[in-house]
């Protein structure tokens, strides 16, 4: 995959070389050109038709609601009983540091280009339409799926609350009987939910903030709450539990069975798991951290973007961290981690305890936390289905915006619609694991570009050097546009030499160095599908000690490290932005690495499904986007009769 963006990153656009080709040849290239140009930004003289009325405050609350859901109140519970026991503190320790790699990722474009669009925007500005389409294709569909289960969750959990007065009235009078296509019943209550916030949106921005800013923050408060109960009422005994505990305490059909109670419940202690299910559960974790990429989809809606965003992703992950973390911990703390109940542990904690009135508590803050969750998924939908829109690779429709609102209107309620109508007859349970890979797939394009990006002796647009910031310019850092050009145009020709190549004499970017880098992207992006595919298909073998399997991942893992240090040797960019990702190339690589795996554990029926999406979103861009797209009306081909003339500039 990191190959092929680097291929469209340097087989952009270019003028013809020459005037004997054949026609079908030229076609053929233009083509291809097409489906690699890139948009060109201007985001200091255009003006965005989106209200500019948020802060940085709003993107932490945005980003902590959309990320800090209803998970934080069954995740923990399920993650320590089945995988990790009480450490499960290091295993969403390690899940908020690979998710802070792409989230580092997203704060550095954030500073580049701010206009709405997220990965989407950041893919065609870097490497080219078709990526773009396809990673703006799925992050729809990720939305999409994601509105529709919250709300179905927030209709459950309600209904939970209430008695299920509402399930047995569907039941009784609204069964469908489609067993595996359809939901055993229509959940009418969800459509209601999604219509709602759908509505919510539409009145304007700053309105959705402060709802968002209230759920959120009675949300933080209960979980706040949670917390310090776990430390007062909690023990640190049950971090040290032994096996005979577990075998006294366990009342199950394998009570005198202690070999079993080890392979349910494991050996006790703070790694009854061992380190394997640290890791199991960290994996598990890492979707908890999901959601922060909505922050990027504000940049035409947030004063100050370029500062804002880097720092409302960072803020919304450390906060959702502490909070995870100090929900685990107190779980673990009250009770024995084996005696939790997977599917509502804090109810089942608070009881454990004596303190059954705390369950109020729970249950409005698990309301609260699916009701950021939902705003959070619809919030970003519109903005990408907006920005796609205005591109020209969605129906020009969809990029209606408000005149009173300044809210992308059209968007929203078509989007709201479509999103009402899945949670109204499908249970989504088969199709939530699409939403993993869109979301992976553009981490991965975004660490791809960040990585790319830094090494190129010239940036691909404008927006990315009027991207910097208005301060003083650094001495360390900043450059003249004569020294820069000079860098980027080198008077004498460059040596192509190993020892130029892992030595450069320039200390600036130069099309040689650009040029290792976007080769060695592509093979380091190889590397690392070829060794996860091999980590995740011959697991057994790794498992079992098999010499040649343990061999093969201990040369892919080499190779990595040499590509790595080949494009840690070349000069990076001196462009001053207001954000940049530390220590390239490492961050990146172990972003990219780490999206690729959990990618390749999806199973075989996710990967049909999102061939059949990706087949229908081809349909749409090749039939209606690729004729559309304003870079196609921009970059217009000359006239025929001028391309002949043997004397013309674009064809020297």
């Amino acid at each position: 995959m990191v190959l092929l963006v680097v291929v469209s990153h340097h087989l952009s656009p270019s003028p013809c070389r020459g005037l004997h080709k054949r026609m079908g040849c030229q076609g053929l290239l233009n083509f291809g050109k097409n489906l690699l140009r890139r948009k060109v930004v201007d985001w200091t003289t255009e003006q965005s038709k989106l209200s500019r009325c948020l802060n940085t405050f709003d993107l932490v609350a945005l980003g902590v609601g959309s990320t800090l859901g209803a998970g934080v109140y069954i995740l923990a519970g399920a993650v320590a009983r089945e995988n990790s026991g009480p450490a499960i503190v290091i295993s969403f320790l390690i899940a908020a540091l690979a998710s802070v790699l792409a989230g580092l990722c997203y704060g550095e474009f954030g500073a580049r280009v701010p206009k709405t669009g997220s990965a989407y925007l950041y893919s065609y500005v870097t490497v080219g339409e078709l990526w773009a389409f396809i990673t703006g294709w799925n992050l729809i569909l990720s939305y999409v799926i994601g509105t529709s289960s919250v709300a179905r969750a927030w209709s459950a959990t309600f209904d939970e609350l209430t008695g299920k007065h509402i399930e047995r009235f569907c039941q009784e009078h609204m069964t469908m009987n489609a067993p595996g296509v359809l939901a055993n019943y229509p959940d009418i209550f969800a459509v209601l939910i999604i219509f709602i916030l759908t509505g919510l949106l539409t009145c304007g921005v700053k309105e959705s903030a402060m709802v968002n800013k209230i759920f959120t923050c009675i949300n933080v408060l209960v979980l706040c709450f949670v917390m310090v109960s776990g430390f007062v009422k909690g023990s640190v005994k049950n971090w040290h539990l032994t096996i005979d505990d577990i075998y006294n305490t366990t009342n199950d059909s394998h009570r005198g069975n202690q070999t079993q109670i080890k392979l349910e419940h494991g050996v006790g202690g703070f790694m009854p798991f061992g380190f394997s299910g640290v890791l199991s559960g960290a994996a598990t974790c890492f979707y908890a951290f999901v959601g922060f990429d909505c922050i990027a989809t504000t940049g035409e809606e947030v004063k100050n973007p370029q500062k804002a965003i880097p720092i409302g992703i960072v803020a919304s992950l450390l906060i959702c961290f502490v909070a995870y973390f100090g929900v685990s911990a107190a779980l673990t703390l009250m009770m024995p981690y084996y005696l939790l109940d997977p599917n509502s542990p804090l109810p089942n904690a608070f009881q454990y305890v004596g303190w059954e009135g705390a369950n109020y508590a729970v249950a409005v803050g698990s309301l609260c936390a699916l009701s950021t969750s939902l705003l959070g998924s619809m919030f970003p939908m519109p903005r990408v289905i907006y920005a796609m829109a205005e591109d020209g690779l969605l129906f020009k429709c969809l990029a209606t915006v408000s005149k009173r609102t300044k809210t992308p209107a059209i968007a929203t309620v078509t989007s709201g619609a479509v999103a009402a109508a899945m949670a109204f007859l499908f249970d989504l349970k088969d199709l939530v694991d699409l939403m993993s890979i869109g979301t992976l797939l553009a981490y991965s394009l975004v660490a791809a570009c960040v990585l790319i990006l830094r090494y190129q002796p010239e940036q691909p647009n404008l927006a990315y050097q009027m991207a910097s910031t208005t301060e003083d310019p650094d001495t360390n850092e900043s450059v003249s546009t004569s020294e820069s050009q000079a860098g980027f145009l080198p008077e004498e020709e460059e040596n192509c030499s190993i020892e130029g190549i892992l030595f450069p004499q320039n200390s600036d970017p130069s099309r040689l160095s650009g040029l290792v880098v976007n080769i060695s992207s592509g093979i380091i992006g190889l590397l690392i599908v070829s060794c996860c595919s091999f980590t995740v298909l011959g697991k057994d073998l790794l498992i079992n000690g098999t010499a040649w399997a343990i061999v093969m991942i201990a040369v892919l893992v080499l190779l990595c490290l040499v590509v790595g240090l080949i494009i840690w040797r070349q000069p990076e960019s001196k462009t001053k932005l207001s954000f940049k990702v530390p220590l390239l190339p490492l961050l990146p690589i172990l972003s990219i690495f780490v999206n690729v795996y959990l990618m390749m554990q999806l199973g075989k029926g996710t990967w049909i499904r999102f061939a059949v999406w990706m087949f229908l979103g081809f349909i749409i861009y090749f039939a209606y986007g690729m004729g559309h797209s304003v870079e196609a009306t921009d970059s217009a081909p000359p006239d025929p009769e001028i391309n002949m003339d043997i004397n013309s500039d674009s064809c020297k």
